[in-house]
């Protein structure tokens, strides 16, 4: 989710319940830059740290983007976004168009963050679920159909129907198990309902994500449809006869079925904290954010072992995008802007006219970032400065990511980078593969990863990915 920073002058959009104009357009070339936009899309791009031309700033939109121009069909999806203290929720449709491809904005809502829809838990929730959904819908205020979008042939049928009956309500083509009251029930009600699913033999259940604007009852919905049991086509492969090196269980096997209710154990564990639900005394309330705080380290691991089973898998690679390396550091440095405000620490983000081209997958490139910067943090005293530079240099693009942090010996940065290596930190939640990734990641790109530290002089973490030849 994107984290902006130097909060512009804004205008709030809104659209009426069912209706379908286009609020905003936006294009964007082959290599997945922002050449045009309206407001408020475009106000947006330069808050969250990027340029206009230049690469998407907001990942979930620059993923959507990707997915679109690389399938070449149209895709849909619900967008957040934080902007100051405000949370963005945008429907955004994207159509290839000729190399690049063109966007256009249908639902625009701002919320502030203390609000139930920017809730820590709640977002976290629904992040969780976007990743797993296998169909999407954009409801209005009253649970009808505004859009649909799918990418699963066993809900092909279910999803045509969708599109075809625009305007009324959702439960007539998924109706919700063992109801039989008038529906729609209160969203509050189906959300996390079993559905039946027409022609599917798998068992469903959908996600409700309401936008709301504090001081009034949702706008409208985002519909997503889930389920825990693998799709029915699904052949398990055959253990081949010749030995190979077993894939680790945790990461890609379980991660994905222990997500979800983790995720879950966090959002409600969130929602009695801050009192959502109702008064609760102070001492419940500290309960409750512990059990917050130990899911989301669960949360992490199991992405850590995930990640760390994919980079050990014979074979792995990446793919190149032609990025600079300037734009992600800054998309890196606003999205950890708020951690690092809690600390008292200040990120310093290469200036905006600072660019260094380079040839390197940018989703990868910004998951190692994002693991210097927030180890950074971690790390650094209160009241500190973190300094983030790019420069190129021969055939590499660099960045650099200082702290002021007690720095490292060299026998600690010979260490550094091994696997589950803590360096004795054994209370600070992490997992000791962080750094381990992310050095194999930057040299599955045909980079490096290094670091030069002396002990009380803080640490410089070093990232170098080739230059784009033909910038």
């Amino acid at each position: 989710m994107a984290r902006c920073v130097d909060p512009l002058e804004r205008c709030d959009f809104a659209m009426s319940p069912g209706e379908g104009a286009i609020l905003a357009h936006a294009t964007c070339d082959a290599h997945d830059r922002l050449i045009s936009a309206d407001e408020p899309l475009a106000g947006l791009q330069l808050r969250c740290g990027g340029e206009m031309p230049g690469t998407i700033a907001v990942p979930e939109l620059l993923e959507l983007v990707r997915r679109a121009r690389q399938a070449r069909r149209r895709l849909a999806q619900a967008i957040r976004a934080q902007d100051g203290n405000d949370a963005i929720s945008s429907w955004i449709e994207v159509e290839p168009e000729g190399e690049g491809c063109s966007i256009h904005v249908r639902s625009w809502q701002t919320a502030a963050l203390d609000s139930e829809e920017g809730s820590p838990g709640e977002h976290r929730r629904a992040v969780t679920d976007r990743h797993v959904a296998e169909l999407c819908a954009w409801l209005d205020a009253g649970q009808r159909l505004v859009a649909v979008t799918c990418d699963s042939p066993e809900l092909a049928q279910v999803s045509a129907a969708m599109e075809q009956g625009a305007g009324r309500c959702w439960t007539d083509f998924l109706p919700p198990e063992n109801v039989t009251h008038q529906q729609p029930l209160h969203w509050r009600l189906l959300d996390g309902a079993p559905v039946v699913v027409a022609g599917s033999p798998r068992s469903w259940r959908v996600s409700l994500v309401p936008h709301i604007r504090p001081g009034f009852e949702p706008s409208g919905f985002e519909l997503l449809l889930l389920s825990d049991e693998a799709p029915s086509d699904w052949v398990p492969v055959a253990e081949p006869e010749a030995p190979l090196q077993r894939r680790g269980l945790v990461g890609q096997d379980l991660a994905p079925v222990l997500k979800q209710p983790i995720a879950r154990i966090v959002a409600n564990a969130e929602t009695i904290r801050t009192r959502l639900a109702g008064p609760l005394p102070d001492a419940y309330a500290e309960y409750a954010g512990e059990i917050a705080g130990a899911g989301k380290l669960l949360l992490g691991l199991l992405e850590d072992m995930a990640d760390l089973e994919v980079v050990e898998e014979d074979g792995f690679s990446t793919t190149p995008d032609y990025i600079d390396l300037a734009d992600v550091s800054r998309q890196a440095a606003g999205i950890l802007g708020v951690r690092a405000r809690e600390k008292d620490i200040s990120i310093v983000a290469p200036p905006l006219d600072d660019h260094a081209p380079a040839l390197a997958e940018f989703r990868r490139v910004l998951q190692v970032l994002l693991n210097l910067i927030g180890n950074a943090i971690r790390y650094s005293p209160e009241g500190s400065r973190i300094d983030v530079r790019v420069s190129v240099e021969g055939g590499r693009a660099i960045v650099v990511v200082a702290d002021q942090g007690p720095g490292l010996s060299d026998e600690d940065q010979l260490r550094v980078f091994e696997k589950f290596e803590r360096l004795g930190r054994s209370g600070d939640g992490g997992s000791g593969l962080g750094l381990y990734i992310s050095r194999r990641l930057a040299r599955a790109m045909g980079g490096e990863l290094s670091i030069e530290s002396s002990p009380g002089q803080g640490a410089r973490f070093i990232l170098a990915v080739p230059v784009d030849p033909d910038a």
